[in-house]
């Protein structure tokens, strides 16, 4: 009897072993996946679609440029975020897998290489890469997931569902003129983003629910504080790049250094609590899914078009700064400032336990806000506008460090000791 037992028990584990190593899914079962290399990989190419987006937004200054640099935007985060979604599930060790990501990666990368020229003559590049990136991998999601989720599985189908309903219209904008390109890609964008919030509800297969949406939270946590690392890092090439390529004057050099501390503090800002207190929140929720959508897939957008549109500025500060500040600076740098501080704000909020959003972002916000109409008014130059730039992220992020790192009590009552300790010698 006690064999026949083991027996039953040795059966078990061999067929749990088997299933194990047939499986293409992580099976985390919501605890820690890791990010695997072949990810970080992936994002080499998102690091080239960020680069080539800003230098787009910097040569289309106006406000066609700004409503193209954003259609083109949204597609290339829509494209990394649901591939995001799917690597969670999915094993990047396994051979199918890898080939998967290998495959997005190679679609990505004509993306990117189009990007500069989406709305001209590389239109039928970028749309078909982007049509073709989003059907492909929720199909083949679909398969993966259907032995071993069929839950899942269906929600792939659904979303397969919504990316056909948006495609035509992807598809329609490249034969139609440039002028009219607009208007039919930005409907499928809204067609887009609107599944996730609408659950994506589909005929006969119903709609999803987001409690089914069993996911890794500090995978979805880490791969997008590492696209923001993405993000920041883009802004430091190009301020890098655009101040090899000039004199070292002391005007530039300053301006170097403000493009540098800009980056710096939106690291600050967003690394030093926001990053963690998402990634705890997410971790320790009953609605991982719910979270993941709504902290992660859309407050994000806001923080990494920020960090792009404010590497403008930065461009801009090196390019101009011993001239008065113009409309176009002021736009670039307290547009991105004002989106990065607000859309890190609600992320914010999200893991607050009080459901405040940061009264320091808010005052941030004020400050670019005061800022942009100073300097569209033509009341500074280009280095005074940097300079307070850098101040008012300095302001939100020293507030936010002495709010939660000992208060301001402890900080008032250090600095009245030092003094004491000070008369005395």
């Amino acid at each position: 009897m006690a064999e026949a037992q083991r027996g039953g028990i040795g059966a078990a584990i061999a067929a749990a072993e088997a299933k194990s190593r047939r499986s293409l899914l992580r099976n985390h079962g919501g605890g820690h996946a890791p990010v695997s290399f072949l990810e970080l990989f992936f994002d080499l190419v998102f690091v080239f679609a960020i680069t080539q987006l800003s230098h787009f937004l910097k040569d289309h200054l106006t406000w066609l440029g700004f409503a193209q640099a954003l259609v083109l935007f949204l597609a290339v985060w829509w494209a990394w975020m649901y591939t995001t979604w799917a690597t969670n599930w999915a094993d990047p060790e396994r051979f199918e897998i890898r080939v998967m990501l290998l495959g997005l990666m190679a679609l990505s990368l004509l993306m990117a290489v189009a990007l500069p020229y989406g709305f001209s003559k590389y239109a039928w590049l970028f749309a078909a890469s982007y049509v073709l990136l989003q059907l492909g991998r929720t199909v083949f999601m679909s398969f993966v997931l259907y032995r071993e989720q069929q839950t899942n599985a269906r929600n792939m189908m659904r979303i397969a569902v919504w990316f056909c309903f948006a495609a035509p219209f992807w598809l329609i904008g490249v034969l139609r003129p440039e002028e009219e390109r607009l208007a039919w890609w930005l409907l499928a964008v809204v067609i887009e983003y609107l599944g996730p919030i609408t659950l994506f509800p589909v005929p006969g297969l119903g709609r999803s629910k987001a409690s089914d949406w069993d996911i890794s939270g500090s995978h979805m946590a880490e791969r997008c504080g590492l696209f923001i690392i993405i993000a920041l890092g883009e802004g430091i090439i190009i301020t890098g790049a655009t101040f090899a390529d000039a004199p070292m004057e002391s005007g530039r050099v300053l301006a170097f250094a403000l493009a540098f501390l800009s980056s710096v503090l939106m690291w600050w800002l967003y690394f030093d609590l926001g990053q963690k207190r998402g990634s705890e929140h997410i971790s320790e929720n009953a609605e991982v899914g719910r979270v993941a959508r709504n902290a992660y897939t859309y407050l994000h957008m806001p923080i990494v078009l920020g960090i792009v549109i404010f590497a403008v500025a930065d461009a801009k500060l090196l390019d101009n700064w011993s001239k008065p500040a113009d409309g176009k600076l002021a736009l670039v740098m307290c547009g991105g400032g004002v989106l990065f501080l607000v859309g890190l704000g609600l992320f914010k909020r999200n893991s607050n336990p009080l459901g405040n959003f940061p009264l320091s972002h808010l005052i941030g916000t004020l400050l670019f806000v005061g800022l942009g109409y100073a300097a569209w008014q033509g009341l500074l130059t280009t280095l005074q506008v940097g300079g307070l730039g850098v101040a008012a992220f300095a302001v939100v992020s020293g507030w936010e460090w002495v709010s939660y790192h000992g208060g301001w009590k402890e900080r008032i009552d250090d600095t009245i000791a030092w003094f004491r300790l000070a008369r005395q010698y």
